[in-house]
């Protein structure tokens, strides 16, 4: 692996994650407990880790703020566009998937 200096590799991560969230901007027909049944985190988890990024370099963001960061849009405006109701079988993935995430 090449040699990569810190500031460059955090414009890497942080491209990364840009990339991250818009894909998932433009996947609304992706549901978050889809993406929690599959690999363990959703929108809302990826959102609460940059307010505690950012709550570690003393910036205070509220959980609305940071929502709206990821989803691109107010939480409660994205949640009335594109969240559907989740099936019996999504809901019973996502009952085991919290049981192997704990």
């Amino acid at each position: 692996m090449p040699e990569i200096d810190d500031k460059t590799r955090i414009e890497l991560e942080a491209a990364a994650f840009r990339r991250l969230r818009d894909h998932l901007q433009e996947r609304t027909d992706v549901q978050n407990i889809d993406l929690m049944n599959l690999s363990g985190f959703c929108r809302n988890c990826l959102s609460r880790w940059y307010g505690e990024a950012a709550a570690e370099q003393g910036i205070e963001l509220s959980k609305d703020e940071s929502r709206e960061i990821v989803y691109g849009m107010p939480f409660n405006e994205w949640k009335a566009k594109y969240q559907g109701e989740a099936s019996a079988d999504q809901q019973a993935k996502f009952s085991e998937a919290i049981k192997a995430h704990h």
